[in-house]
């Protein structure tokens, strides 16, 4: 039998930063492996990781225990020390997280206690206090998280390319995959080219789960894509750093919140909207089929019944200016609709149970031959670096079972 002539040891597809992180830390864990990234864009981090707050989070609001908290603190040491180490923008600036109402107050308490159980830094205020921080912004208390900061993650995201060692091709849609006992992998683009590998990463974001069911592994988890739409602030002399409010925890988003970004600017935002494409970046971006395909998983339905109040209120601050300035008035009273500039929106990857139910957590799955990250949200950025060990651990560890 003739032997087969394989392009790279492992296929990473999508180079986003978890899937530059995951190249980075199989190159260096195992010196020697052939790593090929196939990426549909013409350059690195053209979706989520270059479409968010930038926001290196501390990981206080998540979960102790769970891969979220235990990434995210450990992820944004790491990666504050990556930047400083390859001169890429950053800053650590601490954020408040502040209460607007009496109803929010137990929340924040909860915050207290769970980000000292992931082992961060904070430090209650009151009312008065909030303006040694914030002198513009106005709440019932607030906590101060000192490990908070900002950072270009498309920088970042560059750097993990060029120092992975990794061969990436750049205009690497993929159409099709082959996967045979013992042959491995083999992918096709839309270019008609065909690459070989031993094991399949699968690093697509907002379309891993369509890239899993082509290799024939069901995730069982459908991505919906929710838009998040953000404004630049015309006065940013208004905000010092980074405000947010007590996140709802009934949904895994954090609400509209300030952030001071490495250019001096301030970005307010962002809402979270259903898109009506997977690259759904505003109302006139449609693509039928993958509405289609949303509206056809049971669990799309099952979370708009769950959660239609809490939507309808992101719908109102999309189509309404005065409804998101409104929102931002709770924090920032001085601001005016005026105020408000429209900026570039990003799409979040959100993966839905059959149930309806959101996956909060990052969700990793293994095939045959294949490593599957099917659910990578926020902090996935911040904490790129662990997931990526990780990430390149499974997927070695397959590499060594093949």
């Amino acid at each position: 039998m003739r032997a087969i002539a394989y392009d790279s040891d492992v296929l990473v597809i999508g180079a986003g930063i978890v899937g530059l992180a995951t190249a980075y830390a199989i190159t260096r864990a195992a010196p020697g492996t052939r790593v090929t990234v196939l990426e549909k864009e013409a350059a690195p981090a053209r979706h989520q990781t270059g479409r968010n707050s930038g926001v290196v989070h501390s990981g206080i609001y998540y979960r102790p225990g769970s891969l979220k908290a235990r990434y995210a603190v450990r992820g944004a040491a790491e990666m504050v020390k990556f930047c400083a180490e390859y001169g890429i923008a950053h800053a650590v600036t601490g954020k408040l997280i502040v209460a607007t109402g009496r109803e929010e107050l137990p929340r924040l308490h909860a915050l207290v206690q769970r980000g000292r159980e992931n082992g961060i830094p904070v430090r209650e205020l009151g009312a008065a206090q909030i303006a040694e921080y914030e002198p513009e912004v106005r709440g019932l208390a607030a906590i101060h998280v000192g490990t908070t900061g900002v950072c270009d993650f498309t920088g970042v995201a560059r750097q993990l390319a060029e120092s992975s060692g990794a061969e990436l091709r750049y205009g690497a849609r993929v159409e099709r995959v082959d996967r045979r006992t013992g042959l491995g992998v083999a992918v096709r683009t839309a270019r008609g080219d065909v690459v070989r590998g031993r094991v399949l990463v699968n690093c697509a974001g907002l379309y891993c789960d369509e890239i899993a069911r082509m290799t024939g592994d069901e995730p069982e988890v459908r991505i919906v894509p929710f838009r998040g739409e953000y404004y630049t602030l015309a006065r940013p002399e208004l905000v010092r750093g980074l405000v947010y409010p007590v996140p709802d925890p009934a949904f895994p988003f954090l609400g509209v919140h300030l952030t001071r970004g490495i250019d001096g600017g301030v970005h307010i935002g962002p809402n979270a909207v259903p898109a009506l494409a997977r690259e759904g970046y505003g109302w006139g971006v449609v693509r039928p089929r993958e509405v289609g395909a949303v509206l056809a998983w049971p669990g799309t339905w099952r979370m708009a019944r769950r959660h239609w109040l809490y939507g309808a209120g992101e719908l109102r601050r999309s189509v309404s200016r005065a409804a998101f300035t409104s929102a931002v008035r709770r924090l920032l009273p001085a601001v005016t609709s005026g105020d408000l500039v429209p900026a570039e929106a990003g799409v979040r990857a959100q993966a839905v149970l059959r149930d309806g139910g959101l996956v909060d957590d990052f969700l990793i799955r293994e095939g045959p031959r294949a490593v599957h990250v099917l659910n990578a949200p926020s902090p996935a950025a911040t904490a790129s670096l662990p997931i990526g060990r990780e990430v390149a651990r499974r997927a070695l560890a397959v590499l060594a079972a093949a």
